[in-house]
């Protein structure tokens, strides 16, 4: 069954994964113990002005164990809380191809070889992908389902500089092209509301991201956590925070300008309170997600509506976004 079959205003995540899988499935976030070219000194010093990984990733917020006692652990919590008895590996924290083969090799085995798993989910920045690594993640998508995460989040090279990211839109590109036609998906991470991003900016990101032909896209605000530069930005209102009704009307604009195919897998973000600055109002998420399902419905509108990917290998521009 289709997403619009089922009722849905978008391919939700969930709706997709109960397809391909026949049941629930849920992920368990596993920490590799990886750092960042943008915190070692590679590329860059101090890492992504928003980035705690311990505020994104529950396997960052407690001490870890080998791959088998996190997926142990993780599956036991989320089998109290879910009944389910699939589970996607999510090697979430960090960026988890920023390695040699003979040390990620073992990590991502090890996990695929719990009988409850089904599934590897690998995130990682367009930057840190070599051809080894790339032959690796395509070796492994011939035994499992893989998704290979990328953070992307926009394609603006202003932003990315802003943010600390360390690399430009470029890498992204390269990365998708080099990633293509390997058997496993390709997803993309999208940040909302960064600091002199115009609405047709972030729609420009929107075309790029059709453009682009990425899989699955996860899309969230920009939010502020403890102990970070953003959060001393915010402090000194040097960043104003998107405001909620701002986000969600994005959000739906942005939604009707990728392919129906793309596969939605989240649509808003939040922090653990004790990690938490702001914006309030992403706290709740099932709130912003009926939120973003309500207007859905009022403006009669649905993922793909206005979408027309672009017949041309250059990226997409601002200037192009129709308003």
């Amino acid at each position: 069954m289709t997403w619009r079959d089922a009722g849905l205003r978008y391919h939700a995540y969930g709706h997709y994964l109960k397809n391909r899988f026949g049941a629930r499935v849920q992920k368990v976030s596993l920490d590799a113990k990886m750092t960042c070219p943008n915190v070692d000194g590679t590329v860059a010093i101090g890492g992504c002005v928003f980035c705690d990984n311990r505020s994104f990733s529950p396997s960052r917020r407690i001490p870890q164990g080998a791959i088998q006692a996190q997926l142990d652990d993780g599956i036991r919590r989320l089998q109290k809380r879910y009944k389910v008895a699939q589970f996607i590996a999510y090697f979430q924290p960090a960026t988890n191809t920023y390695g040699p083969v003979e040390k990620l090799r073992p990590l991502f085995e090890e996990a695929i070889a719990d009988p409850r798993v089904v599934g590897l989910a690998i995130g990682t920045r367009p930057d840190c992908v070599e051809e080894d690594v790339l032959e690796l993640i395509e070796e492994l998508a011939r035994q499992t389902y893989v998704s290979l995460e990328y953070g992307m989040q926009t394609m603006h090279d202003r932003s990315l500089t802003w943010m600390n990211r360390g690399c430009t839109h470029q890498a992204m590109i390269d990365a998708v092209a080099r990633s293509r036609n390997r058997g496993f998906e390709i997803c993309g991470h999208i940040m909302l509301g960064l600091p002199g991003e115009s609405r047709s900016d972030m729609l420009a990101t929107a075309r790029e991201v059709a453009r682009l032909g990425l899989d699955a896209v996860k899309i969230h605000n920009l939010y502020a956590v403890k102990n970070t530069p953003l959060a001393d930005q915010v402090a000194a209102d040097e960043v104003t925070l998107m405001p909620r009704d701002e986000y969600v009307r994005t959000v739906v604009d942005f939604l009707e300008l990728l392919p129906a195919e793309c596969i939605v897998e989240r649509i808003s973000g939040d922090a653990p309170a004790d990690y938490f600055i702001g914006p309030s109002w992403c706290l709740d998420k099932p709130a912003v997600k009926n939120a973003i399902e309500q207007q859905l419905r009022g403006r009669d509108t649905w993922q793909g509506r206005l979408c027309a990917v672009p017949n041309s290998t250059e990226p997409a521009k601002p200037d192009a976004v129709t308003l």
